[in-house]
């Protein structure tokens, strides 16, 4: 037989079997045929030597061709089969592969490979089980994929998590010659113009993606916490996949604004490192969402989610110092915003107008920058931002100057004493706390009783019931002492001080006189007097300086006594300060909570920086339950009772937020329990009070 009979007789062998190898897309498969293209190779080097040269495609087959990964030829199941191959026989390898199911020691053998020699093949059968685990259960799924297992027990998806997420980051870093933790951006771009990123570059994506469709299908807040923890060693590579940046960012948002527990803290820690790794790929995205979310979370306030308010706010701050030229721009911008709805409402002048200005997501808003401008007050770029700052707060506050408005003025008052402490400015706020002092629902006797105590802290506005009653009366009078105090005890060590409480003086003497209310009096005189001590140890000690109120000496002027605040105004608001906190106790006492233990955002961070450098010490315990994708309905759920079950229902609709765009409005000033969807599919009886009277008699 001459060469090109040999040839057509060979090439159409190996044709048919390479075929019947692609056919079958197993690994084993692609070992096969390499090994009989090797023993070609040593039986007839000529013959061989002659395809290589005539038909080299044919020996371009390696193990890498039925690799598994997201978008292959062999998961899609788009094989094209050859026609000498039987139906009969396709059927046949079908049901036997679809009788393969993984089990814990496999995994367990996969490990010890990787481990002991870095099997590579183990990687891939170790992925394509992770992959499994991950989308088990979807609807509609690939039928490739339902082909590597059809049983997947909770013990099996726990153990491959446990040992995907605790050792996958070092293995992917091992293959692609990374340092063991740690890294930048610029480090994904070089290494992605290497061939070891084209070589297992795959598997990165595949380990995130898969990663991320799991966490969407997670409803345990312990298991998302505990698989963010690890992700976040391995989120240096979503440098290299822009769009799946966007989707952990968006789902990480999500977590953030409404979980529970320490999820809260865990996704913002996974945040900030993104912004730290990554750099301007995500820090704009970042921010706006941060931002956008916490709008979202804060436009309706009580005494249950005060604090998770104030916890979102301090990880919001804390985002902005990881790029602080990046955070002007955006905090000019919502500023700017801010001033643009008071500005309308000051040239409308029309309820609706009044309203965007006069809710909680406007003043939550302000709150959120003041606490920003206080935190980076040092900072050249945020200093400038107090002035406009100021000038909005101070707008809001004199917007509607009516007794039912306290409460949100008292909020201004507080964010401009803030404000002036941070930055040393002096800002003039007695004038709008006096003010209050003169209008006649304070200094008229309360027709309507005593009445419940008043937690200003948790309303912008009262009812006219409550405006009349003592209760109300007593803490606005309180809270008003309390600021001026603040106020006056920032300056009393001023050159100036005299002068700047002259006029304070003459109104608090005025209202003791007018005022009815002996404990109101009492309080006057109390303030009256540390006022009056203050001005006299600074008018002695004014004697015996020689410059002029605009020689800059003057700003050093009681420097010695400043810094202990020593001054009777200073030691005055330190036993204010101790009567409200317990006042504001003794409010809580009869208040639930949430997110009481995530709100301590120093202490949270602390800790869960502590979890991190512990590998697996709590994996065991959280992914020990019988969870498992597209699943949720197995889940056992604690018996709850009407009472408690009707709390849930209400809380879930009003912290049930979703990350949208900022839309500073009145559209969503009702939590969604009021919407008559809501109210007709709660499960809660809403009819009114006769006709479930008359449905009562009727049975």
């Amino acid at each position: 037989m001459d060469v090109s009979e040999r040839t057509l007789d060979g090439e159409n062998s190996v044709r048919r079997r390479s075929r019947k190898k692609s056919m079958s897309g197993t690994a084993s498969g692609a070992r096969e045929h390499m090994e009989q293209l090797q023993k070609l190779q040593e039986k007839d080097p000529e013959f061989y030597e002659f395809l290589k040269e005539h038909d080299n495609e044919l020996l371009q087959f390696s193990d890498d061709d039925v690799d598994e990964d997201v978008g292959t030829n062999t998961e899609d199941g788009n094989l094209q089969l050859d026609e000498e191959v039987s139906e009969d026989e396709i059927e046949e390898k079908e049901q036997k592969s679809s009788k393969e199911v993984i089990t814990t020691s496999m995994v367990d053998l996969w490990g010890k490979s990787i481990q002991e020699s870095g099997s590579l093949s183990a990687v891939r059968s170790l992925m394509r089980a992770f992959r499994t685990a991950c989308h088990y259960g979807d609807d509609g799924g690939n039928e490739s994929m339902a082909k590597l297992s059809v049983i997947m027990s909770s013990t099996v998806f726990n153990k491959i998590m446990l040992t995907v997420l605790t050792e996958m980051d070092g293995i992917l870093r091992n293959l692609l010659k990374l340092p063991a933790s740690g890294g930048k951006k610029e480090t994904i771009t070089d290494l992605m113009a290497t061939k070891h990123w084209k070589s297992y570059g795959h598997l990165v994506k595949s380990y995130l993606g898969n990663a991320l469709h799991v966490l969407n299908q997670m409803t345990d807040t312990e298991m998302i916490s505990y698989t963010l923890r690890r992700l976040k060693y391995s989120l240096l590579f979503l440098a290299a996949f822009p769009s799946l940046l966007r989707k952990y960012i968006k789902v990480v948002l999500h977590f953030w604004g409404t979980g529970g527990g320490a999820l809260p803290v865990v996704s913002f820690l996974f945040m900030r490192d993104l912004c730290i790794r990554i750099g301007s790929g995500c820090i704009d995205e970042c921010f706006k969402g941060i931002y956008k979310a916490y709008v979202l979370n804060c436009h309706f306030v009580n005494a249950v989610k005060l604090k998770h308010i104030h916890f979102l706010g301090n990880c919001v701050i804390e985002l902005l110092g990881v790029d602080l030229p990046t955070a002007y721009q955006h905090a000019f911008t919502y500023i700017r915003q801010l001033a643009t709805i008071l500005r309308e409402a000051l040239n409308t002048k029309t309820k609706e107008s009044f309203r965007k200005v006069y809710e909680w997501k406007f003043i939550n808003c302000l709150e959120l920058w003041t606490g920003a401008i206080c935190a980076y007050s040092s900072e050249s770029d945020f200093k400038q931002l107090a002035y406009p700052l100021t000038q909005i707060i101070s707008g809001a506050a004199r917007l509607v100057p009516t007794a039912r408005y306290f409460p949100l003025r008292l909020r201004c008052v507080r964010m401009l004493n803030q404000i002036a402490a941070s930055t040393h400015s002096f800002i003039p706020v007695s004038m709008l706390l006096l003010d209050m002092l003169e209008m006649k629902e304070l200094n008229r006797p309360p027709t309507g009783g005593v009445g419940k105590a008043v937690d200003l802290r948790s309303i912008l506005k009262v009812s006219k019931l409550t405006l009349k009653t003592r209760a109300f009366q007593e803490a606005c009078v309180i809270s008003v002492v309390e600021e001026l105090a603040e106020h006056l005890a920032q300056w009393s060590y001023s050159v100036a001080f005299l002068e700047l409480s002259f006029i304070p003086l003459v109104r608090l003497r005025s209202f003791c006189k007018s005022t009815r209310v002996e404990r109101f009096r009492k309080e006057m005189r109390q303030l009256i007097c540390q006022i009056e001590a203050s001005s006299d140890y600074l008018n002695g000690k004014r004697l015996s300086i020689s410059f002029l109120p605009n020689d800059p000496a003057a700003a050093s002027f009681l420097e010695d006594e400043k810094k202990p605040a020593s001054s009777a105004l200073s030691k005055y608001v330190v036993t204010l300060h101790q009567r409200a906190e317990q006042k504001n106790n003794s409010l809580m006492e009869s208040s639930v909570l949430v997110g009481d233990e995530s709100s301590k955002f120093g202490n949270e961070i602390s800790e869960s920086d502590e979890e991190d450098a512990r590998k697996n010490e709590d994996g065991d315990a959280v992914f020990s339950s019988s969870w498992l994708p597209g699943n949720d309905s197995k889940i056992k759920q604690p018996t709850e009772t009407k009472r408690k079950r009707k709390k849930q229902q209400k809380e879930k609709a009003i912290d049930d937020d979703v990350v949208e765009d900022l839309v500073l409005s009145s559209d969503e000033d009702l939590p969604s329990s009021h919407s008559p969807s809501a109210r007709k599919n709660d499960g809660i009886d809403h009819s009114p009070p006769k006709q479930k009277r008359k449905q009562k008699h009727r049975k």
